[in-house]
């Protein structure tokens, strides 16, 4: 949990002042260590152009497959392709990136996955609010007005279901939150705690991201359909029924009081009404119902109060662990400038395995 962010930090930009893609000579001479990620499970089919698109775009790049226990080739023809290969047992995405954030150092992260439908000339566009210090998180959004992406009817409309559930909870208007191309920086990857271990992680990214301050940019991106032979490891409804768990869960989390509050209110109503049902019998002298209705009003508004308290203590306690992050923030970058102070020359490249 965070400080209470300012509302220009969470401003969505479609996309940059300039359309253009920034140039290779630009992102070299910035001296920033690029790291692609890409996680991977039984991509053999599509690896290997991936690795070979975006060695093409960032020369100077250091690029990792993070293998998810493939039963094929995917891990040999990554190899093959000149990729640094690492091995992720947990299965799931949301482990990989777990594994992927704690392994991989560098300055700007891309993270992209191996099935060959993100385009890799979009790179640029992506990495320059980043190494231009203009955002913490650039996501390629493929539900943007001015995408052109190849989607399945039904992907679509889960998609836009959970945007539109994220977007009425946390009040943002983002368009794509399950997008698996985006770029960071390194206070990004290094600072944000991840749990989730499925394909929740790119909401868990995108809540996190709101709710700590981070600035977020959305770049629009044409998805294209998978090649042929090659299948997308989603299930809709199970992977949708954990998406939407994880943004109530989070939304829990980060506002305790908002969650409990309404909950509260809810059932003080109910009760109000119970209890007026109740009134009004006694007046007309019908008592059949009154001590049902009289012991369910007081029930509701007893478990009302009762969910409005835990909604304060535990909001209380979250804006505690606001303060005591931010002075963690602060230490944590004290700490790094009297480090590269010290030690002009830090950073050769990301750490190998």
């Amino acid at each position: 949990m965070s400080a209470q962010r300012p509302a220009e930090s969470i401003e969505i930009v479609a996309t940059l002042p300039n359309e253009g893609d920034i140039r290779r000579e630009d992102v070299r001479s910035a001296r920033a260590r690029v790291a692609v990620l890409i996680p991977c499970y039984n991509e053999e089919r599509t690896i290997g152009d991936v690795v070979n698109q975006f060695r093409a775009q960032l020369p100077f790049a250091s690029i990792y497959v993070f293998d998810n226990n493939s039963s094929d080739q995917t891990a040999a023809h990554a190899a093959a392709a000149g990729a640094a290969v690492f091995y992720e047992r947990r299965q799931g995405k949301g482990y990989v990136t777990q594994s992927m954030f704690r392994q991989i150092d560098a300055d700007a992260y891309v993270i992209v996955d191996g099935d060959g439908t993100y385009p890799a000339e979009a790179v640029h566009r992506l990495l320059a609010p980043i190494l231009n210090e203009e955002a913490d998180m650039v996501v390629g959004s493929r539900l943007h007005i001015e995408s052109r992406s190849e989607f399945k009817q039904l992907n679509v409309f889960g998609n836009r279901l959970v945007l539109r559930v994220l977007n009425a909870i946390f009040r943002v208007k983002l368009t794509d939150i399950l997008s698996g191309y985006r770029a960071f920086n390194r206070k990004f990857v290094k600072g944000l705690p991840l749990f989730g271990g499925g394909f929740e992680i790119e909401t868990e990214l995108t809540i996190k991201a709101i709710e700590r301050g981070f600035r977020i940019i959305e770049i629009p991106i044409n998805l294209t359909h998978r090649p042929p032979g090659s299948h997308s490891k989603i299930r809709l409804f199970r992977d949708g029924v954990i998406i939407i768990n994880t943004i109530l869960t989070l939304f829990r989390d980060y506002k305790p009081l908002t969650f409990f509050g309404s909950f509260g209110v809810a059932l003080m109503i109910v009760a109000l009404v119970s209890g007026l049902i109740g009134v009004a019998q006694f007046m007309s002298k019908a008592t059949s119902m009154l001590l049902p209705l009289a012991a369910l009003a007081i029930g509701l508004g007893l478990s009302g109060l009762l969910s409005l308290t835990v909604g304060l203590i535990l909001h209380s306690i979250a804006r505690r662990s606001q303060e005591l992050e931010y002075q963690l923030e602060m230490l944590a970058g004290e700490f790094r400038r009297a480090q590269a102070a010290s030690n002009p020359e830090h950073g050769n490249g990301p750490e190998q395995k």
